[in-house]
């Protein structure tokens, strides 16, 4: 491929350099030649080979060739970069594309705005990439990838909050080339990985479905021919010297792998119609020392490719990335299920969920635990592919799809990833700033459960008074209780939980109404106070309000004949006035009563005129309380407290008093 794409790039280079020299318009035979390279470069474009179309699109824009610089030509040149992960000079095509085309109707579809976006992440520029995504999740509202732009809009907060979980290590072993290694696999004691160290491939993108052909597998710590050097991890001759290799898994007996390889079919690679080499995932078995390669699965096709291989814990389902409904350019994951003799006899079905956005999902993982562990551009990122995880069980998520955050993640491409979840210990790969090569492979530990205390007091939110004996429990994002307690003699409870998991803290007591507060993930912390103040859930409208307040008397009293608040009375309305100010959302019915010595006609008049006394004492004495809050009425000699005094019935004054007041009734929230 080399010795062929050099002479067309020379030859090109030297046709422009001289039109360019000439500052004349081009001949009809130079035109030509022109077009017929152009022609070669969308070939190589549709092949997927974007770092040999780049070099012909961005000769013919850098001389300026105006004549050229068409939109389907600045799509085909950002494309080229997206997929090559050289997203600064994508974001540069896109930018222009979307800034001279964005008003002229179905010429810039939403997909380049994603990718514009995704670009600028990569850059750094997360608030004009968020600004971008605004315009794509405008577009079209009903893709995966703009609701979760939108609901996750936080999202830098969430990436941030998950550091501290995962640490760079250092690799203790020399595995990476100035080429391309990646695709890291747990094999015996040592790793299995791609590389094309031994081609010197100018197409070294490894991300999409593009250049598969020119990678191999290699082996390190392997056994006594790989210690601390990589050597070529050989399978059956017939199949190794004409299909390479990438992205292996291997079973836990150490017999079995599946692989990504070339489409290979009776001895030759077979290529689609439009000649396009798709790939597939091939088995082997190890028989008397040598891996044999079987026939291809049935999961795969000529059409479109299939490609890097996952076992669950269990090795009775395997997942894949597959661009099966979209080979132009995205993949999505897929699970079948592997019979006990090995067959595959079920179509493949996309994971449900939110896994899959309609962008690039690729390299799945599942560790002992089922956990998921992905590459996606489509989810919120920090820009390129991103590695997720989440808790899967056959087809669909169990948890929500969590980003790993830095150090795992950059703002370019990672991906790759495995991980022993007993040693705590993995490798991904990357071709972030800072490798030896274009892909690198980088170590990393995970941090423990990260165990926090959480502590604290249950009490009564208007008495304040400590709840013995409530209920507090852990729900984790499910709504399953994970753990409870309950408050000691003082109200007290204790905790433990992982901080590193969704987890909600409820508190519940008999007659209030359960709170809660949600624990985000985050970092190890020192232990945390978390004090609930309950409702009662019993009280309503109509109560009195001595049950919020237990050293309020019921009511207050008035002297005989009269509508003015007495001294005595003063200290109650404060306490009434104190509790509407903390609690805004507390409204208050002030019942007046008379005694029965009078006409009732005039009764009811003072009853009512003792009731807005108590209003008006209270809107005098307090600028935070509205009128809108209290409500007067009067009930004249209608209600009386000491029934023994009726009219006709000589009482004494003390006896009437009780009959003389004002209550204070709980008119709801």
């Amino acid at each position: 491929m080399i010795k062929k794409i050099l002479p067309v790039l020379l030859i090109f280079s030297c046709l422009l350099t001289s039109t360019q020299a000439q500052e004349e318009p081009l001949t009809a035979r130079d035109s030509a030649r022109l077009k017929k390279y152009l022609n070669k470069a969308d070939r190589q474009f549709q092949d997927k080979s974007y770092s040999i179309s780049i070099d012909i699109y961005e000769a013919v824009l850098s001389k300026n060739q105006n004549q050229y610089m068409t939109p389907n030509m600045l799509k085909l040149v950002g494309d080229s970069y997206y997929f090559n992960a050289a997203y600064k000079k994508a974001a540069r095509n896109y930018e222009m594309l979307i800034e001279n085309y964005k008003d002229q109707p179905g010429v810039v579809g939403p997909e380049y705005y994603f990718k514009y976006a995704q670009s600028l992440k990569s850059l750094g520029e997360y608030e004009k990439s968020d600004g971008v995504m605004q315009e794509f999740a405008g577009m079209v509202a009903d893709d995966g990838r703009a609701s979760n732009f939108l609901k996750g809009q936080d999202y830098l907060d969430a990436i941030e909050a998950a550091k501290g979980r995962y640490s760079l290590a250092e690799l203790d072993m020399d595995i990476n080339s100035e080429y391309s290694d990646l695709a890291p696999s747990f094999y015996k004691e040592g790793l299995i990985f791609s590389s094309d160290r031994d081609t010197g491939n100018l197409a070294r993108y490894r991300h999409t479905w593009n250049a598969m052909d020119f990678l191999d597998l290699y082996k390190i710590n392997v056994d006594s021919a790989s210690q601390d050097k990589p050597a070529k991890f050989h399978l059956d001759t017939d199949f190794t010297t004409r299909v390479h290799e990438s992205s292996s898994i291997f079973t836990k007996d150490g017999k079995t792998m599946y692989f990504t390889g070339n489409n290979y079919r009776s001895g030759r690679i077979v290529g689609d119609k439009q000649g396009v080499v798709r790939l597939k995932i091939y088995r082997a078995q190890l028989k008397d020392d040598e891996w044999v390669v079987e026939d291809d699965l049935p999961i795969n096709s000529d059409a479109f490719s299939t490609a890097h291989p996952a076992l669950s814990p269990d090795e009775r389902k395997l997942y894949f990335a597959s661009d099966r409904h979209n080979p132009s350019v995205e993949s999505d994951l897929y699970v079948v299920s592997i019979n006990e003799d090995g067959s595959i006899t079920e179509d493949p079905v996309p994971l449900k969920g939110n896994i899959n956005t309609g962008a690039r999902e690729t390299f799945p993982f599942v560790s002992s635990e089922g956990i998921l562990y992905f590459s996606s551009d489509g989810h919120p990122g920090l820009g390129g592919l991103d590695v997720f995880s989440t808790k899967i069980e056959a087809d669909r998520p169990q948890s929500p799809v969590e980003n790993l955050g830095e150090p795992i993640n950059s703002n370019m491409d990672d991906f790759s990833l495995v991980i022993n979840e007993d040693t705590r210990l993995g490798y991904f790969a990357s071709n972030r700033e800072g490798g030896k090569g274009y892909d690198d492979i980088y170590t990393f530990t995970k941090a423990p459960e990260c165990i926090q205390t959480v502590t604290g007091t249950v009490r009564d939110k208007v008495t304040n008074e400590l709840l013995i004996g409530a209920t507090i429990k852990v729900i984790n994002d499910k709504n399953e209780e994970i753990l409870s307690t309950f408050t000691d003699e003082n109200g007290q409870y204790s905790l433990t939980l992982d901080r590193y998991k969704l987890n909600f803290v409820r508190a519940q007591a008999e007659g209030y109404t359960p709170a809660e507060e949600f624990l985000e993930r985050g970092k190890c912390r020192p232990p945390r106070i978390i004090d609930f103040y309950l409702e009662r859930d019993e009280v309503t409208c109509g109560d009195d309000l001595s049950v919020l307040i237990p050293e309020l008397r019921s009511t207050i009293y008035f002297d005989f004949d009269k509508d003015i608040i007495r001294d005595d009375a003063k200290p109650q309305i404060e306490l009434v006035i104190a509790i509407m100010e903390k609690y805004p959302s507390l409204n208050i019915k002030l019942k007046a009563h008379t005694d029965a010595q009078g006409p009732d006609a005039y009764n009811m008049d003072l009853s009512r005129r003792r009731a807005q006394a108590t209003v008006d004492y209270i809107l005098a004495n307090s600028d935070k309380i509205s009128p809108s809050r209290l409500e007067a009425e009067g009930y004249g000699e209608s209600q009386l407290a000491n029934p023994d005094c009726p009219n006709g019935v000589r009482c004494s004054d003390k006896e009437h008093e009780k009959n003389r007041r004002t209550e204070f009734i709980i008119c709801g929230e």
